[in-house]
């Protein structure tokens, strides 16, 4: 039996070098497709390039957040300052104001964002090391293999959620056919009785009466409507079982389980058969709020 895999998760994979520590986080939430965001340190820009490319790997849906934090370790972490954006913030300041800067302007400019890079320096020393990179690189996608796992722990626990649903499902199709054959004998007494009310006088003639509600009793006929369901209850097994990536299958068969659960509605002539199809339709709902969270 193949693998069901949901589309939340959280891993986390760290370790420890003799220039510092590390941390590969990665995240993911629902999406429609396949989005991965990677942010990393400055000078780490290869590992963008090497979470992407292993990402199609695990996932084919998700909106993925991998990322990786470096802390040097004590005395390497220097910070650096971008004299180039600092002239040219300066530059424009002197441009704007037609006077030097002062003290304290020079001093919110050195606290503008990229400005000081804490340990810039030697984290783009470290980024341009293979010997740091490789091993990176592996943790990056073992942190990847971990989130796969916890994705697919979160899709045991929705097979389970939704084969319990296609189950309650069943068992209201089955209460509807057993209440779907008394639809005939339910409808001619119905417009057996309107008729006599309507005309008392007996003018109605009874051959052109009786074919009238032979003709809507076959109209109320909802055996199709319930095969079809048993059908897709078949296909929600065999797809469940099949495992990930299904989400969009799953989702196309909660609209269909709903176009004849809104049949059986319209057709039914009892308030037993309207609520087993109300039944369904909740069960229905349920069913595809969650299949929206598969893979």
């Amino acid at each position: 039996m193949s693998v069901l895999s949901g589309m939340t998760g959280f891993a986390r994979v760290s370790g420890e070098a003799e220039w510092g520590s590390w941390a590969w986080e990665a995240k993911s939430v629902n999406g429609r497709g396949l989005d991965v965001r990677v942010n990393y340190p400055p000078g780490f820009e290869a590992l963008e390039r090497v979470i992407k490319s292993a990402a199609p790997k695990y996932f084919q849906r998700g909106s993925l957040q991998v990322a990786l934090r470096i802390d040097l370790s004590s005395g390497a972490d220097t910070a650096t300052v971008n004299t180039t954006l600092l002239d040219t913030l300066a530059a424009a300041v002197e441009k704007r104001t037609g006077a030097a800067l002062s003290g304290e302007v020079f001093a919110s400019l050195m606290n503008v964002k990229g400005v000081v890079e804490p340990g810039a320096g030697n984290l783009r020393d470290l980024g341009s090391d293979e010997a740091v990179i490789t091993p990176l690189a592996k943790a990056g996608e073992e942190a990847l293999q971990a989130l796969q796992a916890e994705r697919r722990r979160e899709g045991g626990m929705l097979a389970d959620l939704l084969e319990g649903l296609v189950a309650g499902m069943e068992e209201l199709r089955e209460k509807a056919g057993k209440l779907a054959d008394t639809q005939p004998a339910l409808l001619q007494e119905r417009l057996t009785k309107q008729l006599d009310e309507l005309d008392p006088g007996g003018r109605v003639d009874k051959d052109r009466a009786a074919a009238e509600i032979a003709l809507s009793a076959a109209k109320a006929d909802v055996r199709e409507e319930l095969d079809r369901l048993t059908a897709h209850f078949v296909s929600a097994h065999e797809l469940l079982a099949g495992g990930s990536p299904v989400g969009r299958k799953l989702d196309f068969l909660a609209q269909e389980l709903n176009r004849e659960a809104n049949t059986l509605c319209s057709k039914s002539v009892s308030l037993d058969l309207t609520n087993a199809g109300l039944g369904l339709k909740g069960l229905i709902d349920q069913f595809k709020e969650q299949a929206a969270n598969v893979e």
